[in-house]
């Protein structure tokens, strides 16, 4: 099992197909064994820094779209982003207080 997901990138589907069992047997297995879900988990952490490096590849290479990408995700706390995020303190709830003034 750990073996598969592994070479499978911890893509279930492809773990299942190889092994020629159902998704559902590897989820439960990753219930049952937490020897397979790190395998799952260290997986899919694997591929999301491989993704990292050739997105950061791309953008040394001038790529717009990964150089704007990066911006929207990453720079996004910079004032990167299309659309303003409103909250309250440390990024909570925003709590608006309303005053009524009575005109008498």
């Amino acid at each position: 099992m750990i073996d598969a997901v592994q070479d499978a990138k911890g893509i279930l589907a492809a773990a299942a197909r190889q092994l020629g069992c159902s998704r559902t047997t590897l989820y439960n297995y990753m219930e049952r064994y937490s020897t397979v879900k790190d395998a799952y988990i260290d997986a899919r952490e694997s591929l999301i820094d491989f993704t990292e490096q050739q997105l950061f590849k791309q953008v040394s290479e001038g790529n717009i779209t990964a150089i704007i990408f990066t911006l929207k995700t990453i720079g996004k706390r910079r004032g990167y982003v299309e659309r303003q995020e409103v909250t309250g303190a440390n990024g909570g709830e925003l709590v608006i207080n309303v005053t009524l003034k009575d005109d008498a």
